[in-house]
């Protein structure tokens, strides 16, 4: 807005740019995923105010960032850089205080703690928090202006502005996967009723019918067509069944396929080699517990990222009958299990409780240069 523009003029404009940010937002809010829904939104964000970096990002356990989607820099810049943002210096801020902050020069800042290596350089920034009330649904960076002016108060506003919508695009993404996850929980428990309630009691009526025919008449041959039909119906119905489980299955997801999303999350330097070694099929849980599990496996790998100094890590699963069991070991510089203070300082305490609430059992194994083996066991 210019000083020759009327107030009507300006507020004509106002009204503009606050149709396009929720235009915006909407759009963005139908890509698809939380993860391209947050690439959406940094893209919008970086279209606004014209920066030459912005991200979004999500926060998880204890501060951590658990996603972080970033416009401006290629798949093979990501890579380079040394380890993925953890959510500390000016990022903690926003993240922790829920401060907005509008920099001209990051470096000069106490709270500032550098980049890590082959980060490219970033000078000016500008982060909001997105949030609706007192929740936190994540934060917005954006660094560098593409005319290299510092950030201004306007560009300040449309940020905060879009950050609104974003919370919720955001909270609606959420609810929408849940939903989805929830639905699919419903269609299995439909499907279970109907075989329990319907085709298994009618195996165990032409089983009894069988039986009758043979103890009433054992020396006849018997006319089985009748029976022979009834058992053709049920199997009709089986595949009736099927076909409907299909459709609600279509999107669930393998043990192995959880565990790759996880380490996509995490943005893994190349320095480090995570295998996978996990089944192809469904995990043998609801999705919530399932969820759980992965956070376990966040968490564990984030510690290997930042703490072990490790070249290799190994995700590995096994299910039983009774039992699923998942191994994360590192070939780094090991700790002692047995210190408190280690277990705080590297995740395990948070490890531990999550596994204990879902009535699962940790096993640590480790000592210094030795690297660290967790095993994490769940009853089925």
């Amino acid at each position: 807005m210019t000083s020759n523009e009327s107030p009507q003029q300006e507020v004509t404009v106002i009204l503009s740019t606050l149709k396009s940010i929720a235009e915006s937002v909407i759009h963005a809010a139908e890509a698809g995923d939380l993860r391209q829904v947050l690439q959406q939104i940094a893209y919008v964000a970086q279209q606004l105010v014209h920066s030459r970096y912005a991200a979004l990002g999500i926060p998880g356990e204890q501060n951590i960032l658990q996603y972080f989607e970033v416009v401006g820099l290629k798949e093979d810049e990501i890579k380079q850089i040394a380890h993925p943002p953890i959510g500390r210096g000016l990022l903690g801020v926003i993240m922790r205080e829920r401060e907005i902050l509008r920099l001209e020069h990051i470096h000069n800042d106490p709270r500032s703690i550098g980049f890590p290596q082959h980060h490219p350089e970033m000078d000016r920034l500008l982060g909001v928090p997105v949030q609706a009330g007192q929740q936190l649904f994540g934060m917005l960076y954006l660094t560098d202006r593409l005319d290299d002016l510092p950030f201004t108060q306007q560009d300040q506003w449309l940020v905060e502005t879009l950050a609104g919508y974003a919370a919720l695009a955001i909270a609606e993404t959420q609810l929408r996967e849940q939903q989805r996850r929830l639905t699919l929980l419903e269609e299995r428990e439909r499907v279970g009723m109907e075989l329990h309630d319907g085709v298994i009691q009618s195996l165990y009526a032409i089983g009894m019918h069988l039986q009758l025919l043979k103890m009433s008449s054992p020396s006849l041959t018997i006319d089985l067509t009748a029976a022979m039909r009834d058992i053709d119906t049920v199997i009709e119905d089986i595949r009736h069944y099927i076909l409907n489980l299909k459709t609600a299955s279509q999107e669930q997801k393998s043990v192995r396929q959880y565990l790759e999303e996880v380490i996509a999350r995490l943005h893994v330097p190349e320095s480090l080699a995570v295998r996978i070694m996990a089944t192809d099929s469904p995990p043998p849980f609801a999705p919530p517990m399932m969820e759980t599990i992965c956070q376990i496996a966040h968490e564990a790998v984030s510690n290997i990222i930042r703490h072990a100094q490790a070249t290799e890590a190994l995700i590995a699963v096994q299910i039983e009958a009774r039992q699923f069991q998942m191994t994360i070991q590192d070939n780094g510089r090991g700790f002692h299990p047995e210190v408190s203070s280690s277990y705080e300082g590297l995740g395990l305490h948070n490890m531990m409780r999550r596994t204990h609430i879902n009535r699962g059992e940790l096993t640590v194994d480790s000592a210094p240069d030795e690297g660290t083996r967790l095993i994490f066991r769940f009853p089925i």
